[in-house]
Formats: structure tokens, sequence, C-alpha cells
């Protein structure tokens, strides 16, 4: 190896040397020592060159995990570039100096249990650069043993992955089947990282528990159930392999913001976006679908209390020969439903028995159905007792002799069960 050693360190070792001899014996062991620290130093660069492209920094630090915490022995450059901190800044002070109010405390117990356990960890939270802001560091960490396989020093790679979770969010929504576009907007799900925070909820999510996007942000996925779910739910991102989830429904009791309870059942996916793992989980609302069968029930029994098994009538409609059109057949059901004599619809037609609200649709379905188009639409008629029915209201035309030409049109409403939420 070329040696090349600085002149004020060959007069310091001349100085130091009681003769010729001993100065070329110390020059000598000077210049081993030398040739292995540039050797280590070679190899550390073509470490850090391996690497840089998965990791922007480097850090090392020694054993110590008790306050002030392990001190740093090393930095690379990409540290350097990557907080702000030079090395001699660095190098001393301890890995809090990147911490400050939105570090995730939790990440960083977890982070403290894997290394007095002697394993690896990987993780990310918010750090702070020497300028004073926000970043998102990914660690991977690795204990570094001694020939006796004892652990001396902790190596940790970081990587600022901020824009890659900003980016994230719309790699979510493209993960999203755009077919189905429409269907996935009535479902309610989250997508979490694998330290169980909550990094996207829909607007259903959202709406069902009562918090905002920012608040969801603040919290692990355990912290918004039940004292009794918050086990199962821990277990599940305590270290998480997809091979672990179950493909089975989970049921978990979770406590709105107003302090009520809701029971979700979970459906849990996983997909790699951007080399990280992102959890995916699609609830069913089982507060709601329990609530929505006991009111079905209740409509039921009330409407069949009332009419029975009766639950439409039938309208027939013509046009005359002044082109007006009008009722000429009410079914006996009409009277039963809504208490009105069919006289009135017969010689005044629907106008008067129909909420003014619907009437516009309801001589637009008609003319539709004179013209040869089947059409349904959504209306109310009153009743007797100045209250209003709901019904589904389907509009066919019949043809007589005259394949061409419209006769008449039948018209049946079904009654239309409304579900209060």
């Amino acid at each position: 190896m070329d040696r090349k050693l600085d002149q004020k360190i060959l007069d310091q070792l001349k100085q130091c040397s009681k003769d010729e001899a001993s100065y070329s014996k110390l020059q000598e062991l000077f210049g081993e020592l030398f040739d292995r620290f540039q050797e280590a130093s070679s190899q550390l660069k073509l470490l850090e060159q391996a690497i840089k492209h998965d990791y922007d920094s480097i850090l090392i630090t020694d054993l110590s995990l008790e306050k002030p915490g392990p001190k740093i022995v090393y930095v690379n450059d990409g540290f350097t570039r990557m907080t702000g901190y030079s090395k001699e800044e660095a190098i001393g002070n301890t890995p809090r100096m990147l911490q400050g109010e939105k570090t995730d405390r939790k990440v960083l117990d977890r982070l403290k249990e894997r290394l007095i356990e002697g394993q690896a960890f990987f993780g990310h939270t918010v750090n702070y650069k020497k300028d004073g802001s926000e970043f998102i560091n990914q660690w991977d960490i690795h204990p570094l043993t001694n020939d006796s396989g004892e652990i001396t020093h902790w190596v940790s790679y970081q990587r600022d992955i901020t824009d890659r979770k900003e980016s994230s969010k719309l790699i979510f929504d493209a993960n999203l089947d755009f077919d189905n576009l429409t269907e996935e907007s009535k479902k309610t799900f989250i997508d979490l990282d694998v330290q169980g925070n909550i990094t996207t909820s829909n607007n259903s999510f959202k709406n069902i528990l009562g918090y905002d996007a920012d608040e969801l942000k603040t919290v692990k996925i355990w912290d918004l159930v039940v004292e009794e779910d918050k086990e199962e739910l821990k277990s599940l991102f305590a270290d998480f392999e997809a091979k672990d989830v179950e493909d089975k429904p989970y049921k978990w009791h979770f406590i709105k913001k107003d302090g009520d309870e809701v029971k979700l059942e979970a459906h849990i996916s996983y997909f790699i976006s951007n080399d990280e793992t992102v959890i995916r989980i699609q609830f069913d609302n089982l507060s709601l679908r329990a609530r929505v069968i006991e009111t079905l029930k209740k409509k039921k029994a009330e409407f069949q209390n009332i009419v029975g098994k009766k639950d439409e009538f039938t309208l027939r409609f013509v046009v005359d020969e002044q082109g007006k059109t009008g009722c000429k057949f009410v079914s006996d059901n009409f009277t039963t439903l809504t208490g009105i004599d069919p006289d009135d619809v017969l010689g005044q037609g629907i106008k008067n028995v129909v909420h003014a609200d619907d009437i516009g649709g309801l001589e637009k379905a008609l003319e539709d159905a004179f013209n040869g188009k089947p059409s349904t639409v959504s209306c109310k008629y009153k009743t007797a007792d100045d209250n209003y029915i709901s019904v589904v209201h389907s509009f066919k035309p019949d043809y007589g002799s005259n394949p061409d030409v419209v006769e008449s049109v039948k018209a049946v409403a079904m009654i239309e069960l409304e579900v209060e939420n």
C-alpha cells in the first residue's frame, strides 16, 4: 500500500525516537497501522456505497441503553445530509438529539424492549433535523458483536421516508378497484402501518367513530377499542407477520368520540407499497346491522298490523280522445292502504293524492310509459289521516291489437319500508 505519512507525523515520531534505529522501527509500525486504517476506511466506503440506495444514513452507537442513552460513535456523510448535524456535533451525543414533540414514545419503548432482548428492530417515527424541521425516520437497527459473539455496539441504517408517506396516500387509492368505485365508497376501511398507526381512513370510518383524520393519526388502532379487545390487536401488530393473521373475521368493540360503543367486524388484508407493508382493514358495522334488522322487524310488524298481507295496489291509465291522460282503474288495495275512496282518483286523477314534490316525476314516468319505455319512480301517497306512505311505482306499457301503439299503462305501487339509522 502506498504510504503517504504526513511530515508532521514523521517529525513527531523522530522526536520520540532515541536513535535512527528506533525511529525506523516506529516508522514501520506506524506505517502498518496506517495501512490497516486505510484498508478499513476503504472497506467502510465500499459498504456505504453498497447500501446507499437502500438507506440515507448510517449511525453506530455504543451498547448503553440507560439514560442519557447510547452514545454515537460513528455517523456517515449521509447522516449529515439527512439531519443537518455535522459529524462533530453527532459523535459523543445520543440519538435523542433527533427526537421531539411528535416522536412516538410507544415506538421508542418498543425499540428499547427489542434492543434489551438483543434483537433487531425495524420501525419509524417523526424525528427532527438541526433546523427544527420534521421528517419521518425509518430505522433498521441490528446488534454488532465481537469475536466472542458478545454485543458491543448497535448499527442503525436510516432512511427519510417522508415523501414516500405522503405519496403512499395515492398508492392506497390506486389499489381500489375503479370498476367498483361506487361500491367501494360504501365500504368502511382503514390502512395501517406495521406498528398499528392509522395512515389512511375513509369517511365512513371517521363518521362512525366521530374523529377526523388528524385525530386518528395520533393514536394506535388499539387505542380506539375497549380494554377487552386491546390485547388481541396489540398481539397482531407486535411483530406483524402476514402469515399470523387468520383468515377469519375479527370482532372488536370500538369507543366512539362521544363515549358510545360500536361493534365492528374486521376483515384484514395487506399489500406492499414502496417496499412497505400496508395493512388494510375493512369493517362491517355489526351494531348498525343489528339495529337495521330490529327496525325492519318492527316496521314489518307495524305494517302487518295495519294492512295484513296487502302491500301493493294497482292503477291503470289511458289517454282519451282529447289526448288527456286519466286513471280508469283503481284496485281495492288502494283504499285499504290509503283510506281514500278510489272514485276520488278516477274522477280527479292522482294529483290530489300524491305529494306535491312527486307529481312531476310521476307525470314524466307516465309519459315515458306511453312512449313505450317502462320506468320506476319512488313517491309518496296521501292517506285519509293526512299522513303519507312511501311506494315504489312501476309503470309498464300495455299494447292492444296494434303492437306499435300503447293502449294503456299499468302502474303497480309497492309499499316501501323506510329504515331509520
